[in-house]
């Protein structure tokens, strides 16, 4: 009687190297988010991970290279969710709304992600800058943009001239504020943005904020 072989296949060892990575990656996403990249610790990580931190080095190399990991993680995310804007169906005013919508909904309920942006920044971007995966992520977003203004312009929806950097800009910056200032805006003026009683007005808000913009509305 022949022995059956005791290893198993190479596609399920790399769902099984794909899963264990990927929950690495959501253990340290929580971790940095909450510690800042000098505060998380990768012992910790391994622990709450009931693996080893000689397993996390084996996966990702270091701590920098899984924070920079985590980042790719929490940007690519984001970056899906606005692709998934159909602006080849939607009119120019409608498909800007809704991406303005979209990064609302997408930022109130990832609190992790504008943690993580607001760690970044105080580092200067010094590691988001050593990610290839990260290099050109910003094109897609813009390019959706730029074909939404291309378009309002050319039925007369839109009259301002502004370039699809500025729009990013103006819905992130409302957006990214309402979750990241949350605490200090409170503190000094008694109102909590994140409150589930000025959710809808504020999401309403931010994409008639963008359309009367670019319709030049006085």
């Amino acid at each position: 009687m022949t022995s059956q072989p005791t290893t198993r296949p190479t596609g399920e060892r790399r769902r099984d190297a794909d899963r264990t990575r990927a929950e690495i990656l959501q253990v340290a996403q929580r971790e940095f988010a909450r510690r800042g990249y000098a505060g998380a610790r990768v012992d910790e990580i391994a622990e709450l991970m009931r693996t080893t931190k000689r397993m996390i080095y084996y996966y990702f190399g270091s701590k920098e290279k899984l924070y920079v990991a985590v980042l790719e993680k929490a940007y690519l995310e984001v970056r899906a969710a606005e692709r998934a804007v159909d602006v080849e169906h939607l009119a120019p005013v409608a498909a800007i709304r809704t991406l303005a919508e979209l990064t609302f909904d997408h930022h109130d309920r990832h609190r992790d992600f504008i943690k993580l942006v607001a760690i970044e920044n105080i580092h200067e971007g010094r590691h988001i800058r050593k990610s290839e995966t990260l290099a050109n992520l910003g094109t897609p977003v813009l390019d959706v943009i730029s074909r939404i203004l291309e378009a309002g312009r050319a039925g007369g929806d839109f009259v301002t001239e502004a370039d699809a950097v500025d729009v990013h800009m103006m819905i992130s910056a409302f957006c990214f504020f309402r979750v990241a200032n949350q605490h200090t805006f409170g503190a000094l003026f008694g109102r909590d943005m994140t409150a589930p009683e000025h959710r809808d007005r504020l999401r309403t808000m931010v994409g008639e904020m963008v359309v009367s913009y670019l319709r030049g509305s006085q």
